[in-house]
Order: C-alpha cells, then structure tokens, then sequence
C-alpha cells in the first residue's frame, strides 16, 4: 500500500505532493533522498527500491522527473515501480510530453488523474482511455471556459461506460458503424558506431500499437511470422498470458481506441540503414573535418529525416562548415546540426570545413560524437513481420490495417 507520491524535478524541487492514505509523509523523505543522490550520484539513483530510515521507497526516471513513492509497510516492489511507470505514460499521453513545465502548467489535471488512479494507496484505474472518459484532456477550449465560469475541474459529472463493463480497460458494448482495427509496429533502433566503424552495439526496441474501433466484446488472435527473436517483452495487461507462453500467440480483448499492446527489444543485430564516416585531422591550431553519410544497406523504402548533429568541443572558438546537400546549423549552444532529409541518388552528402582551436592549442584533443536521425515509413528493420490478426465472431464488414515505422533512437557514431 503507497503512502505518498512526489515528483521531483531534476533539481530535487518537489513540483507535486499526492498523500494517498490517511498517514501524512513529511517532505522531509525528499530531502534524504536528494541528500543521498548527490552524494551517492548515478549509483543510488538508478536503484528503483531504496531502504530509508523510515520509509521503502520506490523511483521511476522520466525525461528527468522522478516520481517517487513511498510506503511504511511491506508491499510487492514490483507493484510500486510498475505503478509509477504507469503513471507516467499516462501523463505524458495525457499532456502530449513529460517535462517540468508542462507538469507546473497542469498542475490540477496532474492530481485529478492521480485521484483517480489510485485510491487509498492501492491502484485502481490507470487505462488512459478510461481516464479520458473520467477527465478531459487539457486544451485550449477548457482552459478559456475554466477562466471563463470559474470552474477548474475537468472531472466528468458521469461514470464512464467502463464502470458497467465486465472488462476494465474496455467500455460496456460500444457500437460501431464501421468496425476497423489497425496494427503499428514502431520501432527504434539504438546503435553504437566506434572510431574504426566496427558496430559495437546495435539493438532495437519497438512497440505494437494498435487502434481499435470494434463494437460488442471482440477476442482477437495475433501472430508473427518469426516471434523467436523478441527479448524482454511486456504486454498490456489485456493480453492473456498463457497462449503466448506455449504459442507465442497474443490472444485479448483490446481497448477502445488507440493502446500499446506490447512492447519488445531485439538485440545483436548485424548491420545499420545508414553509414556515417567521419574524418577529424587537426594541426596547427586548426582541425579540419570531413562527413560523408550514406546508404549501408537499402532497406527497400525510403529513408527520410536524416539528421547528423555533434556537440563542438569548448575548446573550439569558431567553425566554418558548408555541406554539399541539405542545410548546416550552428547553434547557440555549440551544437552543430545538419539536416539531410533524404539522400539523392546523384551524390553522396557530405560534410565539410575548418574548426579554429583556442591559440594555445595546436592539436585538438576533445572529439566529437556524431548523433543520427533517420525514418522509414513501412519497414521495421529488426525482421519482425505480423503473420495474421484474427478476430473472433468476426462482423460481416472487418477493416484490418497493418503499418511499420522504423526512426533512429540512441544512434551514435564516435570519431
């Protein structure tokens, strides 16, 4: 049973207090638990369960906020930490992002949500859909009526549909006059290039999204062609176990509306989209540098939105850099980002110019990591293929859509 839940910035500032029994925490467990972050650093930070004098702890990290939760009694970890994360999605779904701004501008939103999903420290609905029937999402035209008739709340003044439904994700017998389901795979692909261009790392990590606009209870079947290469995947809590452990078949009866079925990671994969080559010769007081991007492997669609951005080192005091295709931007804050988008058949992009060093220094010593941006529409590059999506007591009229979507994640190239 949780106690209390904080949020805390990355600055140990705690931007939201949420008592959840009748027990009040003092705020005085977020100042030991900072106290100990910065004494401790990265090691105590990344452990999820912490023991303090008083309190069991639990943290999840998220674009730098930390939902922290707290309890005094013994409790399953794994349902304090898997709370929190559900926490979390649902507010950046919700507020369509998760940053400390965002979370100080909907600050009553932020609590109302809790509210609901949580109830005398026990989880009790965390179903964004559900919750989008219960609290309306910020926007524009609730913020003016709420300046307007003075009313904050955007709590709903009627139960949602899914309090009369044996399901909880799932309203009670929505109808529809065009009954549609359409299945996403998107994916990112981590990848860690080394100075010699050997591929030191290379994984992906994707999401099976689907939208759902089907009427009554529909029981859906879904299979891949190849399901032995997922690692560590996680499901909605709407799909049964038991047929995935002996079939690796995924068996529910989804949401309404759009949801993320599961999510998986592929690892030790043998080769990436795009090839980066970066050349960096200083002397002199200056470093010349040349970037050729292109083409590893043709994945057979379109590869778009490339982008290639480096930090420049604090030693370097100007740049003068010029590209044969698309644009070069040096920011304020010395980052360098050059923006591609798709590569032409008729020539290679490529990179090129001069680094002026600081005057004491003949040779530059600092360099740089190279960060890569790409998408493409309608592959998933980790092989992963949807074999069939059944439905059972199918209606007389079924659309059925399948897309894929790959973009960079962590994509690294080192000089």
């Amino acid at each position: 049973m949780l106690q209390c839940i904080f949020l805390l910035s990355d600055s140990g500032e705690v931007m939201l207090e949420k008592q959840l029994t009748g027990h009040r925490v003092d705020r005085s467990i977020c100042d030991w638990f900072w106290d100990h972050v910065i004494s401790q650093g990265d090691s105590f930070k990344s452990q999820p369960v912490i023991a303090s004098p008083t309190h069991y702890l639990f943290q999840v990290v998220r674009e730098g906020i930390t939902f922290l939760a707290c309890t005094q009694v013994e409790m399953p970890p794994l349902m304090g930490i898997e709370f929190l994360c559900r926490v979390s999605d649902v507010l950046s779904d919700y507020l369509g992002g998760l940053n400390e701004d965002v979370i100080k501008d909907n600050f009553v939103i932020v609590y109302e949500l809790l509210d609901e999903m949580i109830d005398n420290g026990f989880p009790l609905t965390t179903e964004a859909n559900i919750l989008r029937e219960m609290i309306a999402p910020p926007n524009i035209v609730s913020k003016v009526l709420s300046v307007v008739t003075g009313n904050s709340s955007n709590v709903s003044d009627t139960l949602p549909g899914a309090t009369r439904s044996c399901i909880p994700w799932r309203a009670a017998e929505p109808k529809y006059a065009n009954n549609e389901v359409y299945v996403d795979l998107v994916e990112e692909m981590d990848a860690v290039i080394n100075r010699d261009g050997a591929l030191v790392k290379c994984e992906v990590y994707g999401e099976v999204r689907v939208n759902s606009h089907l009427s009554g209870l529909p029981d859906l079947t879904l299979s891949f062609a190849n399901p032995s290469i997922l690692d560590d995947v996680r499901f909605h809590p709407c799909v049964r176990f038991r047929p995935w452990e002996s079939h690796q078949v995924l068996s529910f009866v989804p949401p309404d509306g759009e949801f993320k079925l599961m999510s998986y990671r592929i690892k030790k994969l043998k080769s990436t989209p795009l090839y980066v080559k970066p050349q960096l010769t200083s002397d002199a007081g200056k470093c010349r540098v040349n970037v050729l991007v292109g083409i590893r492997n043709d994945p057979g669609k379109t590869i778009d939105s490339i982008t290639l951005e480096f930090q420049l080192p604090p030693c370097i005091l100007s740049a003068d850099l010029n590209s044969n295709h698309g644009t070069v931007n040096i920011l304020g804050n010395k980052i360098c980002s050059w923006t591609i988008g798709r590569i032409p058949k008729d020539k290679t992009p490529s990179l090129s110019g001069t680094l002026l060093l600081e005057t004491e220094l003949e040779r530059l010593h600092v360099f740089p990591t190279f960060r890569v941006g790409f998408r493409i529409m309608g592959v998933a590059l980790s092989g992963l293929q949807i074999d069939k999506l059944d439905l059972k007591t199918a209606p007389s009229r079924l659309y059925k859509g399948f897309r894929a979507l790959t973009r960079a994640g962590e994509f690294e190239v080192r000089s």
